[in-house]
């Protein structure tokens, strides 16, 4: 299969990094249509441009803690045509998990340091961009750190397929469309999939992000 020609806003406040990137993404056939140094000019070139995808790097000025995150979060929200891959040193649990909070489509996060060779990253960068995930293993162990979950295999076909098309970001109405099945029906698969996950209500966790983080957890297993 021939990767399509990606429109890339590229966000990283290190010029040495960013150029590099440019530059290695051009010769992969990625066309980068804007870079930012910080998250307001993030925001703007998304706004502006329109790219398949965002490459976003969590910690950006001026106070180099999670602004990019929060622009990830905020375009996501604004633009969730936009397939997203933070590409960082470090791991935000709680903004990760705010994320993902509407499913893991087109969302990709990955560790600077665990990227071997650029045609992981480019690949990565075209599942997101077609609506796929691409999230590094210890990324997905820090969001489920704590909690005790089940395992897919507990699951009955139709819960599994139900879960399936969650983590592919669909909504339960969605999933209903896509099932011929009532909204009513869907909603009671979805918490079958979170009794068996032993997934209780709280106001800190998004059980529905839990759920797919053990579904994509054991698809890589």
């Amino acid at each position: 299969m021939i990767n399509r020609h990606l429109r890339v806003v590229l966000a990283e406040d290190s010029v040495v990094l960013r150029d590099g990137m440019v530059e290695l993404l051009g010769a992969r056939g990625c066309e980068v249509v804007a870079t930012a140094g910080t998250a307001p000019e993030l925001l703007a070139a998304v706004s502006g441009h329109q790219p398949h995808v965002a490459v976003v790097d969590i910690r950006m000025p001026p106070t180099h803690t999670d602004e990019g995150i929060r622009a990830a979060v905020e375009i996501r929200e604004r633009a969730p045509q936009v397939g997203i891959l933070v590409f960082s040193q470090h791991i935000e649990a709680a903004w990760a998990s705010r994320l993902l909070a509407d499913g893991a489509a087109g969302i990709g996060y990955l560790l600077k340091e665990r990227v071997a060779r650029t045609s992981e990253f480019v690949d990565a960068l075209h599942r997101v961009a077609d609506g796929g995930t691409a999230l590094d293993p210890e990324v997905v162990d820090q969001l489920m750190r704590g909690a005790q979950l089940g395992r897919v295999d507990t699951l009955t076909p139709r819960e599994r397929e139900v879960l399936q098309l969650m983590a592919q970001g669909h909504s339960n109405r969605s999933i209903a469309a896509l099932l011929v099945v009532s909204e009513r029906a869907v909603e009671k698969h979805v918490a079958a999939v979170f009794t068996k996950f032993d997934l209780r209500a709280t106001e800190a966790d998004n059980r529905r992000v839990k759920a797919v983080l053990t579904y994509l957890a054991e698809q890589r297993s």
